[in-house]
């Protein structure tokens, strides 16, 4: 099976050699460019480029920059990194397209995950209709959960929560990104409306209910424990 090209985009030499060598212990393809110009010239060179994490502030053309000019030509799934933690930044991205936007330091194991819950998202990655974690084997194909191979009962949404959660572990998610993501953009209802649908899936998950980890004042994080 042909590998996947990630095209890491930043000024930092040694940033770029340390996302490389862990996607590349990942199986992934790393193209890397050192400026937004060259990100640009790779782009246009290169064929299926699955995913790109590109950097903010970089000389000679930034990264909003190049992901207008990226979205021009092409819809491919893109990290901004950036050292700012501003919301309007953020704004900024999204406006543009940017998939996820990520603030320096992070943790490349956290970098990772997100790359491949994109990449799943986009039907690039884990095109399997069972995923499992912890116990819980979710099967999309049938709408079916198990738990410990018991199968238990969820609604429509409790399931799309309880998928978004698993194929998201480790990562923190605002109830705003859970409400983007499981409610859907045209959603415009109360996110306290994910409290509710928490705190339902937690009941029917019984001890298992314990792996949604609540994160005060932003959302939710699912882990499974040691």
């Amino acid at each position: 099976m042909e590998k996947f090209k990630i095209l890491v985009v930043d000024d930092e030499s040694r940033m770029r050699k340390l996302v490389k060598d862990f996607l590349v212990k990942r199986d992934y393809e790393v193209l890397e460019a050192g400026d937004g110009e060259e990100a640009l010239d790779i782009f246009y060179a290169q064929k299926n480029i699955a995913l790109i994490i590109l950097d903010v502030m970089m000389p000679k053309m930034d990264g909003w920059q190049v992901c207008r000019e990226i979205r021009r030509e092409s819809k491919v799934p893109i990290i901004m990194l950036t050292a700012k933690a501003e919301e309007q930044d953020e704004l900024l991205g999204f406006e543009l397209g940017v998939d996820e936007y990520i603030s320096k330091p992070f943790s490349l194991k956290i970098l990772v995950a997100r790359v491949e819950a994109i990449l799943r998202r986009t039907n690039q990655l884990d095109r399997k209709e069972i995923i499992s974690a912890g116990g819980i084997v979710i099967d999309k194909a049938a709408h079916q959960v198990t738990l410990c191979g018991k199968p238990i009962e969820l609604s429509y949404k409790e399931f799309e929560l309880l998928t978004y959660f698993v194929e998201n572990q480790g990562i923190a998610l605002s109830r705003e990104k859970i409400l983007n993501n499981v409610w859907n953009y045209d959603y415009f209802g109360d996110a306290r409306t994910i409290d509710t649908h928490v705190k339902k899936l937690r009941s029917k998950m019984g001890d298992k209910g314990d792996m949604i980890k609540t994160i005060w004042g932003m959302g939710y994080k699912f882990e499974v424990g040691e």
